[in-house]
């Protein structure tokens, strides 16, 4: 079982950064890929970026890539997002979520952190 949660959200203007964290119970932390995710009002939860337990390569959604930078710190059993050249539309309750499944399934998410970007 691992518990999840979420921090760092908050009301940035467009072009700022912010730097979301999510801390990790368990003692096998670095065996889960972890991912994160967004849903904005009215839409459905898209992938943002996950990070792989084994290998550490990194993975992003288009529409963010050059712009946000998912790491992880095993010894803290925490996993980060940071979000620079902030847009009016990433605004999002941002999800973090972890699996050991290859499939790409997540089965642990946390609660979610409010990330606003005022145009």
């Amino acid at each position: 079982q691992v518990q999840l949660v979420e921090s760092g959200g908050g009301l940035v203007q467009a072009g700022g950064s912010l730097r979301l964290s999510c801390a990790a119970s368990g003692r096998t932390f670095s065996t889960y890929t972890m991912g994160w995710f967004r849903q904005a009002p009215g839409k459905d939860r898209e992938f943002v970026a996950a990070i792989s337990w084994r290998s550490g390569i990194t993975y992003y959604a288009d529409s963010v890539k050059g712009r946000f930078t998912i790491s992880r710190d095993n010894a803290e059993n925490t996993v980060y997002l940071q979000m620079n050249s902030l847009k009016f539309e990433d605004t999002a309750v941002y999800y973090c979520a972890a699996t050991q499944r290859s499939s790409g399934q997540y089965d642990y998410w946390g609660q979610g952190t409010q990330v606003t970007v005022s145009s």
